[in-house]
């Protein structure tokens, strides 16, 4: 497993929503693939390299935007399991801990090395209950799967893909849908309310 300051700073590109950033890990994914990664350019992240990084609990980066922080642990490898040992196991611990105290959703990015299309997957530390958005997003993200002695550890092929993560965190949330057919309904309530009809005795000299 090599981890390398690259691969985090291609991370960081994307979740800012750079499209030169967003385009270079999307080169090689089909064209649905690059339209649910694209979705972050109009709805990006503030991207953090978090102080002491890979310390007590800080991520490689924090992501942040309106309701939503995410302590991010950056991964690469060649390989498609990566067992979380010794230091590593550490570091997963402080990342539980942190968004147990301070209700948040940590995530690991894993990227494989030598592979086409979407090379980047998604998992989410369980940090127990969780509120707002955070609650709903939970429910899309897997968590990391468990050893046979019931120790975290990634399996790529059982993360989410980085462009669904793109698209579940990008997409109008059901309120602010709501707030738009409201602010539709109201525009169209007050056209009707004003719409001044022609009484049927003028319209003959109308042309």
């Amino acid at each position: 497993m090599v981890q390398g300051a690259q691969y985090e700073r291609e991370l960081r590109h994307v979740l800012a929503g750079l499209p030169e950033g967003v385009r270079a890990v999307t080169r090689s994914c089909s064209e649905s693939e690059r339209a649910q990664a694209r979705l972050v350019i109009e709805k990006p992240f503030l991207v953090v390299r978090a102080a002491g990084s890979g310390i007590e609990g800080s991520g490689d980066l924090l992501a942040l935007r309106g309701d939503i922080c995410f302590p991010i642990e950056v991964k690469t490898s060649k390989e498609k399991k990566l067992y979380l040992n010794g230091r590593l196991a550490e570091q997963y611990s402080a990342l539980e801990d942190i968004g147990k105290k301070c209700g948040l959703m940590p995530l690991y990015a894993y990227r494989l090395k030598g592979v086409r299309g979407d090379s980047w997957r998604i998992f989410r530390i369980d940090t127990g209950k969780l509120e707002g958005r955070l609650s709903i997003l939970a429910r899309r993200i897997p968590t990391c799967p468990l050893t046979k002695n019931g120790r975290p550890h990634l399996i790529w092929d059982q993360g989410l893909p980085l462009n669904k993560f793109l698209a579940l965190v990008c997409r109008k949330t059901e309120q602010e849908s709501k707030s738009f057919e409201t602010i539709q309904e109201r525009i169209v309530s007050e056209s009707e309310k004003y719409d001044i009809k022609t009484p049927d005795w003028m319209k003959g000299f109308i042309r």
